[in-house]
């Protein structure tokens, strides 16, 4: 690994820990030129994953475009970027278990507003409103139905 202060490509770990859930491993490492110390990740490399598109189109599954929508939806609100990381996180791990390497974007924002709904109910109205996009007070007003007729239960 290269030292981030000297560019010397030797160094030696002097710690390593599990984190992120036991999905990656934090090692710090001492440079043997300069003696400083510093931090890396190792993480399992996944296979690719793809995203269909409402129009058809494939592209690259990006978690930090999970992350920016929950993070729109939460603004705001009393939810902890923890909270907001664990559920990019689960959603990330949910999605990766499809057996074909593609995942619908309805799928995903599915996954995204069952993780809202338990968390935040503002938030999850929030979400909704852009991924479902409602184009009129009435089906705004259906989904809203649909929330309070579960809290009654």
């Amino acid at each position: 690994m290269k030292c981030q202060y000297c560019n010397c490509l030797d160094s030696k770990v002097i710690d390593s820990r599990p984190t992120d859930d036991g999905n990656s491993i934090r090692r710090r490492r001492e440079c043997m030129k300069c003696g400083r110390r510093f931090t890396t990740y190792e993480k399992i490399e996944l296979n690719p994953l793809y995203v269909i598109k409402r129009d058809g189109r494939r592209e690259a599954f990006d978690s930090q475009k999970i992350k920016a929508g929950i993070l729109h939806a939460c603004n705001g609100l009393p939810v902890s970027m923890q909270q907001i990381d664990d559920i990019v996180g689960r959603v990330e791990r949910k999605a990766y278990t499809t057996l074909d390497g593609e995942i619908a974007t309805e799928v995903i924002g599915d996954l995204v507003m069952a993780e809202l709904k338990d968390l935040n109910e503002v938030a999850y109205v929030r979400f909704a409103a852009v991924y479902r996009k409602f184009t009129d007070l009435a089906t705004f007003m259906q989904e809203l139905q649909k929330l309070v007729d579960e809290n009654k239960m």
